[in-house]
């Protein structure tokens, strides 16, 4: 029986409630900037990040409540950077889950303060006292974030993937630029789950290993449907890479080779949480998923 397909759907709509109410609630000209970040959190999406952050947190009986808060700031985090990354002057997309990109939608000027906004409310959830009573269990949440999305994790990644536009990259640069853009974010979301549960290290330890192997099997799955998928697929350009001449593990591996890689990765990231036993049985679920997904 396929258990990952109803447990993502439930999550799904447990985050997008957290998403909304924890969403500020403004009058008068800021309004704008709240009717777009809520226009590039609350359209559609897999919640893939929220899903990982209530898994880890399970393993540790987390309240499910103060694990939604941590997983809606974790999507905060993820939609702020697609809003940023979709801009004419980082990927320039006119398209994102199926829809106008933020800045098509409002205007540029909008959607960089709605990125700005997303990703500080973030960093005001996780604070809050509602999340943890423990003010060091906050403290490592936000350093833990903060640490995933800064200049050696996303906003790095990034600025490595824009000068890799005129750079050739070999297997170990890729690798390591989409530990630093994709994985680190999804480090976070496994690892968070454990800093709420005030889990030993080696348990964190394990969670990291997991979001690597995962993180890269989700990069190279990512890589394929841009040069297998289609719009429809996917709700988003395809093609791009390829057209830009940049370097991914399908242009270095093959598209067979690139696959293989991908589902071997899955499977050691499921090694990884065996230790929790049957509690991780949707974390193994979901490393298969990654590879597998059509969008």
């Amino acid at each position: 029986m396929d258990r990952l397909t109803p447990a993502l759907a439930k999550a799904a709509e447990a985050a997008n409630r957290a998403l909304a109410d924890l969403m500020p609630k403004l009058e008068g000209p800021e309004r704008r900037v709240v009717e777009a970040m809520t226009y590039a959190t609350l359209n559609g999406g897999k919640r893939l990040r929220p899903f990982l952050v209530l898994c880890s947190a399970s393993l540790f009986d987390v309240p499910r409540a103060r694990a939604l808060r941590v997983a809606a700031a974790a999507e905060y985090v993820h939609c702020y950077s697609l809003v940023h990354d979709d801009l004419p002057a980082m990927d320039d997309d006119d398209l994102r889950r199926g829809k106008p990109t933020t800045h098509i939608a409002f205007d540029e000027a909008t959607a960089v303060l709605a990125g700005d906004g997303l990703l500080t409310l973030a960093f005001e959830v996780l604070g809050h006292e509602a999340t943890h009573p423990d003010a060091r269990v906050r403290a490592d949440l936000v350093v833990a974030l903060a640490r995933a999305i800064g200049a050696e994790g996303m906003v790095g990644g990034q600025m490595f993937d824009l000068a890799a536009e005129s750079m050739k990259l070999g297997l170990a640069d890729i690798t390591r630029l989409q530990a630093m853009k994709t994985g680190a974010l999804f480090r976070f979301a496994c690892e968070a789950g454990a800093i709420l549960g005030q889990a030993p290290e080696d348990a964190r330890a394990a969670l990291r290993d997991y979001a690597r192997d995962l993180g890269l099997a989700f990069q190279i799955a990512d890589d394929l449907l841009d040069h297998e998928g289609t719009v429809e697929e996917t709700g988003k350009a395809v093609g791009k890479d390829a057209a830009a001449g940049k370097g991914t593990f399908v242009s270095l591996l093959g598209a067979e080779e690139a696959r293989r890689r991908a589902r071997a990765l899955a499977d050691d990231a499921a090694a990884h949480v065996a230790r929790f036993g049957a509690k991780a049985e949707l974390l193994k679920d979901v490393a298969r998923f990654v590879v597998e997904r059509r969008a």
